[in-house]
């Protein structure tokens, strides 16, 4: 009979399989996306729209998987949920209007809940010192979306994009039958029938859960935004082809994945709000240099007018999004610790409250991407956006976590003068 040990390392090893490729599919406009943009002649609004559609229902069904994880337990609703998708990921191939996209890309998008599913049902067979951890190696499941910019690309200049939908139809259901043969089952880890779905939902009276979704709206929805939209600003911003720039976008997909084990381990070790705070900085300082457009300038000289380009290259603009995807990666891992730790017995409920903000990230910024690029022309004002977004975050995080603890290490009479100045 198999240990509790093992049974807890099989359902991550399955568990990150499965969400690898539900990822894979999630991202799958990313690289699809582009030829079917160039044959319906889409705007870059109508390709932000087309490319976030997946992400909208893959975020808005995260509250009732997370409450579905805790009521039936994770194994039961991840195998029903990649079954349900395996049939609309197949009958993209067939579309041809744009408003048959946007329908099964709504019903494909399911796939992106796995992870609310996944996270909860992982978190539960570890102990809290090592949930984060637990979580951090399940979330490297999130690079999907940098397999998703090495094998489609291929498969679409081989044999045309509508092989790319036929070939993950195949793969999903492959994966969902490999799953319920490896996870398990423990009753232990289900909330009590007894507790209402009212219950359940008066976690968003809560300020924090509110915090914390806004932490990830930035390390997981800019995550997804940028996954999907950066193989496009390669072709656009440098010229590269298909390949190449998927290629590139790589760059930042594969280290947000990857690394999220490490974010777990670091946010076990040094704690959710230390990790999360240097994340944010670092994300704020990456997206300053990413902000700036491709100028030039003209001096007038005493030798007549000098004209000089200012501008990220190629090269500096991977390295600069790659640093940032290794933040994301982090920051993901580090903001579900905060999760395990203040709501040990209402995770699945938690994450999906926080996973839904982090999901609406993603769906929302493509198209405002798509909107700012149309109105003002500038491919950066996509970064400018998260700058703000970023800097929102740590403002909230200074005055509800930061300040609070300096206030705390002062003298009473210290903080009464304070008080009083304000």
């Amino acid at each position: 009979m198999a240990t509790q040990e093992y049974k807890a390392w099989s359902v991550v090893v399955a568990s990150t399989l499965a969400f690898t490729v539900c990822f894979m599919i999630w991202m799958m406009f990313a690289v699809i996306g582009i030829p079917i943009k160039a044959s319906l002649g889409l705007n870059e609004t109508e390709f932000g729209i087309l490319i976030a559609m997946p992400v909208l229902t893959g975020s808005l069904i995260r509250l009732p998987l997370g409450m579905w994880t805790d009521r039936f337990g994770g194994r039961l609703v991840f195998f029903i949920l990649m079954l349900s998708t395996v049939v609309p990921i197949y009958l993209i191939s067939m579309c041809t209007e744009y408003w048959q996209f946007l329908v099964t890309g709504l019903f494909v998008g399911v796939a992106g809940g796995s992870f609310t599913v996944g996270i909860a049902y992982c978190a539960r067979w570890f102990p809290k010192n090592r949930q984060g951890l637990a979580m951090g190696i399940f979330g490297a499941g999130n690079t999907g979306a940098a397999v998703t910019k090495l094998v489609a690309p291929a498969i679409v200049v081989a044999y045309g994009w509508t092989m790319v939908p036929q070939v993950y139809a195949v793969l999903m259901l492959v994966t969902a039958v490999l799953f319920w043969f490896f996870s398990f089952s423990d009753p232990a880890h289900k909330v009590a029938s007894t507790i209402t779905m009212r219950e359940q939902l008066a976690v968003l009276k809560d300020p924090k859960v509110w915090k914390y979704s806004q932490y990830y709206s930035i390390v997981f929805g800019g995550y997804v935004a940028l996954a999907l939209w950066m193989t496009k600003y390669y072709i656009g911003e440098y010229g590269f082809d298909l390949k190449t720039a998927a290629l590139m976008a790589a760059a930042f997909s594969i280290p947000g994945g990857i690394l999220r084990a490490v974010g777990g381990h670091f946010s076990d070790r040094y704690g959710a709000h230390t990790v999360t705070w240097w994340v944010l900085w670092v994300s704020l300082l990456c997206l300053f240099l990413l902000s700036y457009p491709q100028t030039e300038v003209v001096i007038q000289t005493v030798k007549g007018p000098q004209s000089f380009h200012i501008g990220l290259n190629a090269t500096l603009f991977t390295i600069i999004l790659f640093t940032m995807g290794v933040a994301f990666a982090i920051g993901k891992a580090s903001v579900f610790k905060y999760i395990s730790d203040d709501y040990p017995h209402n995770i699945g409920v938690i994450s999906g409250v926080v996973g839904l903000a982090g999901g609406l990230g993603g769906f929302l910024m493509p198209i405002i991407f798509g909107v700012l690029v149309d109105l003002t022309g500038v491919r950066s004002s996509s970064f400018m956006l998260m700058f703000g977004i970023v800097w929102v975050s740590l403002l909230w995080m200074y005055w509800t976590e930061v300040r609070p603890v300096k206030l705390d290490r002062q003298p009473r009479s210290q903080v009464a003068q304070q008080s009083a100045s304000i």
